[in-house]
């Protein structure tokens, strides 16, 4: 019975009652985009970085070290020697050792210089392997294998032949393309830095600045492609090293002993120390925004609860009716907690349908532009808690209306005053 009551008497205020519902939708999609976007953001580091140990590079600040050799953010401050990479590869706790060569593009993507095993040892998310969609890993000089977000933003296909650009950056004015690559292998998507870069050997990285100084091409100098491929391409400089130990118990020992090396000033990074650097760092803005979305879902009842009181006024009557055929003081209260329950579940579940479509629509942009996936609709199930909460809130902010109502009635009879 006061279900149907308490339907009747939202159905005759609906437009009002509407407007709150969107209000309380907005607030709620808001909420739970914020939420989804940051905890994507977190997993797609930690998927990023999870099959290396130790990140080697020159000595400087240990998040920058891990932004530009896992996440391609930012340059390098200072370049390591190849010494100094084999040193590591050859020490008896390191099960395997990966160069890493930045500083080319190609259309905007990282052009990474690095070893074919690659494809065996690196592994993201929970320590899954790269996997191929199509094709082979590099095996000759001018081999490349491509991320999934370079082969479907540019429409590459296996067997094309690309030029890569000196420098990062969109447009770019000094270009290799007296050197080009033939696209190999298409590795599957990932959702991390993977999808756009652009793989190449370490020794392709030396073949393409044959001939050049400086960042320039020297004017009057050719050299063959035949004379490039007779030469000694080991690298003598590169950027950083993704390290993998045999054993877990090896790990600070091998750090230690990076660090105190005398050669040259060097610094091994723990992955996972250096997130937690990033974190600390974000997590003011992560919170801020939070505390933005936490506002607007309370404006939203407020807004609520401020209609919910003015229309009490023009209720009177109705309520003093209620009373006057039996309705008890704790029927009025549950009336109002209904109706605001209610109103608080429409535009609860308005809100999850509106962020679910906003997410789904803008997944396509965030992958392209920042490397990330969203969950989606299913993503959204680990925020049911949250959900429960803005419910249970929704339905108190009945109970001082009801109060209300019952002291008016108590006073009104049933004539409106």
């Amino acid at each position: 019975m006061l279900v149907k009551i308490t339907l009747a008497s939202s159905w005759s205020r609906r437009h009002v009652l509407s407007m709150i519902v969107l209000s309380i939708a907005l607030s709620v999609a808001l909420l739970l985009a914020v939420e989804q976007v940051r905890s994507e953001v977190r997993n797609s580091f930690n998927r990023s970085v999870a099959g290396t140990d130790l990140i080697v590079g020159a000595r400087g600040g240990e998040l920058q070290l891990m932004l530009y050799s896992i996440f391609h953010i930012g340059q390098a401050s200072n370049t390591i020697s190849w010494k100094s990479f084999e040193l590591i590869r050859d020490n008896p706790n390191v099960e395997w050792a990966l160069p890493i060569s930045l500083g080319d593009s190609h259309k905007g993507f990282r052009v990474v210089g690095t070893d074919a095993k690659l494809f065996d040892y690196f592994k993201v998310g929970r320590d899954e392997a790269l996997v191929f969609k199509e094709g082979k890993r590099f095996s000759d000089l001018f081999d490349t294998v491509i991320g999934a977000d370079v082969a479907k933003k540019l429409n590459y296909r296996i067997g094309q032949s690309i030029t890569l650009s000196h420098g990062m950056g969109a447009t770019s004015f000094s270009e290799h393309d007296d050197r080009p690559f033939t696209i190999v292998g298409i590795l599957e998507s990932t959702g991390t830095p993977v999808d756009q870069s652009v793989y190449v050997s370490s020794e392709a990285i030396e073949a393409i600045h044959v001939g050049w100084q400086s960042g320039t091409r020297i004017r009057g100098q050719t050299v063959s492609e035949s004379d490039i491929r007779d030469m000694s391409l080991t690298p003598k400089l590169i950027t950083a090293v993704l390290v993998g130990v045999k054993s877990k118990l090896s790990t600070f020992t091998l750090q230690r002993l990076i660090n105190d090396y005398k050669g040259e000033p060097l610094q091994a990074v723990l992955p996972g120390v250096a997130l937690q650097q990033l974190w600390q760092l974000i997590r003011i803005a992560e919170n801020a925004l939070f505390v933005v979305s936490i506002c607007v879902v309370i404006s939203g009842f407020v807004g609520m609860l401020s209609v919910l009181l003015t229309s009490l006024s023009s209720r009177r009557k109705e309520m003093a009716i209620l009373r006057a055929v039996g309705a008890k003081p704790r029927h009025l209260v549950g009336l109002l907690m209904m109706e605001s329950a209610m109103v608080t579940l429409l535009g609860t579940v308005l809100g999850t349908v509106m962020a679910a479509i906003g997410l789904l629509v803008s997944a396509p942009w965030l992958e392209s532009q920042f490397g990330f996936h969203l969950g989606g609709v299913s993503s959204i199930i680990s925020t049911l808690p949250m959900l429960a909460l803005v419910l249970a809130l929704g339905a108190l902010i009945g109970i001082w209306p009801g109060y209300r109502a019952y002291r008016q009635t108590a006073h009104d009879g049933l004539t409106e005053r």
